[in-house]
């Protein structure tokens, strides 16, 4: 594997060939691919658990990882854009965007790296990176990928530990594409083994490819980690 082969591909390896062509283009995003991707759709439903979640998912709001509110038929933008981070290390922003009221935003963001040393996909969440999470990869009989989280790292200045589980959550996701409807769908739970469901969204979204140069800054995270 090369990293001009794209984060997934080398998470994947050869499957990422049995992944359905439109989302081999979309998960194919790389500085050497030479471009981006971002998608423009809706969200059917926008789920949240039971009241007692809800100071858990509010307190997520300060780091763009997770917040509160639900509802149905939601605008979303999701920006998926490659670059290279101050450590030399290819970056894929995972930024989702959703306009849940009309007077308010609401974003989920993520950055992803592929580490050699854990031989897997890193996922780094909220604007500060201070949560590195492992992705375990999979494509499906139809084409379609499946994701879900694994161990979590909690980093911050000379702090490093192994966040744990019992305080918050695993995410199972889920992303094919429709080829009679010639839409992208995607559906994401996050749950907690004592409290159940946290989070999660169902949604529908096109995409378009533009240059990898053409990289938003409000994508990027305030803070880098160079710890995985």
């Amino acid at each position: 594997m090369t990293a001009a082969e794209g984060i997934f591909r080398r998470a994947l390896g050869d499957d990422f060939d049995r992944l359905h062509p439109q989302l081999q283009r979309r998960f194919g995003v790389g500085v050497d691919a030479g471009y981006g991707c971002v998608g423009t759709g809706v969200m059917l439903e926008l789920r949240r658990g039971p009241w007692w979640t809800l100071p858990f998912l509010a307190f997520g709001t300060m780091r763009n990882i997770m917040f509160p509110e639900k509802g149905r038929d939601i605008p979303f933008q999701i920006d998926n854009h490659p670059y290279i981070d101050g450590y030399g290390r290819e970056i894929v922003t995972f930024v989702r965007t959703m306009q849940v009221r009309p007077d308010r935003r609401r974003r989920f963001d993520a950055t992803m790296i592929y580490s050699p040393k854990r031989g897997r996909v890193v996922d780094y969440l909220g604007t500060h990176q201070h949560l590195a999470v492992d992705l375990d990869l999979a494509v499906t009989d139809d084409g379609a990928l499946r994701l879900t989280s694994g161990e979590q790292r909690f980093y911050e200045g000379p702090l490093a530990f192994r966040f744990p589980m019992l305080f918050s959550g695993i995410a199972h996701l889920t992303e094919r594409y429709d080829d009679e409807r010639e839409l992208f769908i995607i559906d994401l739970v996050v749950r907690n083994r004592l409290m159940g469901r946290l989070f999660g969204y169902r949604g529908e979204f096109t995409c378009e490819y533009p240059s990898a140069e053409e990289i938003p800054v409000t994508v990027k995270p305030y803070r880098e980690e160079r710890r995985e």
